[in-house]
């Protein structure tokens, strides 16, 4: 990768650079839309069943307009994956905040989530912050092997980091998702962003070692490469499980920027742990970069407070419980949820089928 020297306004613009960056914005624009596609699509199959996905119903996967979300969601997500083994993960990651400002956009229009002042206020910070981030971001180190990133990804510090991701993970999964998965947003999440974190850095890793390959140095007979490749998947599948739940569950234009922000920090966290982004940089370009990360953290905040958002109502009548439970649960918190007049034409038709 081209170098560059770091000063007090960051690492100068390689060509690599650009083209990272480039790729990370079309990559932003492709998965902001998928959350509104993929969204009408788990509307009409929630309709079309009378089970929804946020309570385990995976009709979704017969819904062709799903299937559009998710080839969009591909496309972005291999631009985003091109652009890490061009670009730094701190540099490559905050441009995610456009796939706000385009889900935002589409959800006040197509699905009718309302977006008011000061929810546009913060996503105006969540990019504010972003370009502080990106300018003041690190220059990468020139890798010249897979086993470069391993020796990396094993040293004590990150294998701790990795180890605290899974223990809260299944944390989550298992005891607090059945419980409080329905009511609180930041449950699903956190699962994505956690295990968001640790895809990133193998995407990184994995995007490195075919870069390396395609210029003529084989990666591809280091066992390391299919590790990485193994956790890649493992990662992503998790992902999309969770996010179709959170989704299905909650306001995009809330679910987007939360899991931007708390995927965009914790994987800054481990990228700082694992690649020592923040070795050699200027006290400076460190303080501005948290500034940076505030600002968005603040934005998001506050798109969050003023954002008024409504969820699917949920009856036994309707849906198929998951447990006795957790049906009681569900069929208690009915009666705390008051629909107003911007509900969808898909979610006045599941009110109707609940009449019956």
């Amino acid at each position: 990768m081209a170098g560059g020297g770091e000063g007090a306004s960051g690492p100068e613009l390689s060509t690599d650079n650009v083209k990272g960056i480039g790729l990370a914005l079309l990559s932003s624009g492709f998965i902001g839309a998928s959350f509104i596609i993929k969204k009408k699509g788990l509307r009409r199959a929630a309709v079309a069943s009378g089970v929804r996905a946020g309570v385990g119903g995976y009709s979704y996967l017969l819904e062709p307009l799903w299937w559009v979300g998710m080839i969009t969601m591909i496309v972005g997500e291999v631009a985003n994956f091109v652009a890490y083994a061009f670009a730094p993960a701190v540099l490559v990651t905050p441009l995610g905040a456009l796939s706000i400002i385009v889900s935002a956009v589409l959800a006040h229009f197509i699905l009718n989530e309302r977006l008011h002042a000061l929810g546009v206020l913060g996503c105006v910070m969540c990019i504010a912050g972003s370009v502080v981030i990106v300018i003041h971001a690190p220059q990468e180190q020139e890798i010249t092997s897979i086993r470069e990133i391993w020796n990396m990804a094993t040293q004590p510090a990150f294998l701790l980091y990795v180890a605290s991701v899974i223990v809260i993970v299944f944390v989550l999964v298992f005891y607090f998702s059945p419980l409080y998965g329905q009511s609180n947003v930041l449950i699903y999440t956190a699962i994505c962003s956690l295990m968001g974190s640790l895809s990133v850095m193998s995407v990184k890793a994995l995007g490195t070692s075919l870069k390396l390959t395609f210029e003529g140095t084989n990666q591809l007979i280091y066992p390391e490469t299919w590790f990485f490749m193994l956790v890649v998947a493992t990662c992503v599948l998790t992902q999309m499980n969770y996010l179709n739940k959170a989704l299905d569950t909650f306001n995009t234009a809330i679910v987007s920027p939360i899991y931007y922000v708390m995927f965009t920090t914790l994987t800054i966290l481990a990228s700082v742990i694992m690649f020592k982004d923040w070795s050699g940089q200027s006290p400076g370009s460190i303080i501005s970069g948290i500034c940076g990360l505030i600002v968005v953290l603040s934005g998001t905040i506050l798109l969050h407070v003023t954002k008024d958002y409504e969820r699917i109502p949920q009856s036994r009548s309707v849906y198929a419980p998951l447990s006795p439970s957790l049906t009681t649960r569900l069929n208690g918190e009915l009666l705390k949820h008051v629909e107003d007049e911007r509900n969808s034409d898909e979610e006045k038709v599941l009110r109707r089928q609940e009449m019956y």
